[in-house]
């Protein structure tokens, strides 16, 4: 039986998607963001051979790091059973489980979750019993679900990791070995940290005239930028800010000191309490 959800009983249940997922998760949406709860809800699956992740996003094909988080990816890559598309003309959002799914107007994104109003139709819907030929659920549950695998199949393969097994006792049972990487034009696209010089360590500057320009660190990045609590970010990561423009999105470090903030800071308070008085001065 369809369930309409919406508000805080949306997002619950779209966390519920990702804390069920034992054998398959499929993330469809334009917009991707995971909020710490879902990091959370999928560390400790990240050893799990047997958990197919599906993900497709889309638009800003001329730079589609506005669409998917690197640091995202960064998390999501190493799982060792993930394939992550991308469909320029993708606008549906889809999220589906093992056994439920959900149709919303929601992205994947902590900004959509938090401050627009959405809706989402909650179904149940069996992957599993789908794949094996034993579908029990009703035509809506099994329209949606054939309509998106569909869509993600013809969408741009970006990065794929497969889980390695071996054989044994005549090809009756697979010991899963390894996990290898097959696709990755991702890496190169999100402009992967692993391809830079390393972010220079934090140290405290200070300047010997007030004509000088002091240091700061861009809240999102760490990168040193100038000092200026009104506009705390890196030019590329205010970019990615203004698109949705939340002033209380936490973030990760001190635009005073550079050291990691632990979401304490945003671009309404960019600088950690302990170092408000110093900044000041």
């Amino acid at each position: 039986m369809a369930k309409f959800l919406k508000g805080n009983l949306l997002n619950a249940a779209v966390e519920e998607i990702f804390d069920n997922c034992d054998r398959q998760l499929i993330i469809v949406s334009p917009f991707i963001k995971l909020h710490n709860r879902f990091i959370n809800s999928l560390k400790p699956k990240k050893e799990n051979d047997k958990l197919h992740i599906q993900i497709l996003f889309g638009k800003n094909e001329k730079d589609i790091s506005k669409s998917f988080n690197l640091e995202d990816f960064e998390f999501l890559k190493d799982f060792p059973n993930i394939e992550i598309r991308y469909n320029e003309h993708l606008h549906a959002k889809y999220y589906s489980n093992d056994s439920k799914a959900i149709l919303s107007s929601m992205n994947l994104y902590d900004y959509s979750q938090n401050n627009n109003i959405e809706f989402g139709i909650l179904t149940n819907a069996s992957i599993i019993d789908n794949l094996a030929g034993q579908l029990t659920s009703d035509n809506l549950d099994n329209n949606a679900l054939e309509y998106f695998q569909q869509v993600i199949k013809d969408s741009d393969l970006l990065y794929e990791r497969k889980p390695q097994y071996n054989s044994k006792f005549a090809g009756l049972h697979k010991v899963y070995t390894q996990s290898e990487v097959t696709v990755d034009k991702l890496s190169a696209l999100l402009d992967s940290p692993t391809t830079k010089a390393k972010k220079p360590k934090f140290t405290q500057t200070t300047t010997s005239s007030k004509d000088e320009k002091v240091v700061g660190y861009c809240i999102r990045t760490g990168e040193e930028i100038e000092f200026n609590p009104e506009r705390p970010m890196s030019n590329k990561a205010f970019q990615m800010w203004s698109k949705y423009g939340d002033k209380d999105y936490q973030e990760k470090y001190c635009h005073y000191s550079g050291e990691p903030s632990n979401g304490e800071t945003t671009f309404a308070k960019p600088i950690l309490r302990k170092n408000w008085k110093k900044a000041m001065k």
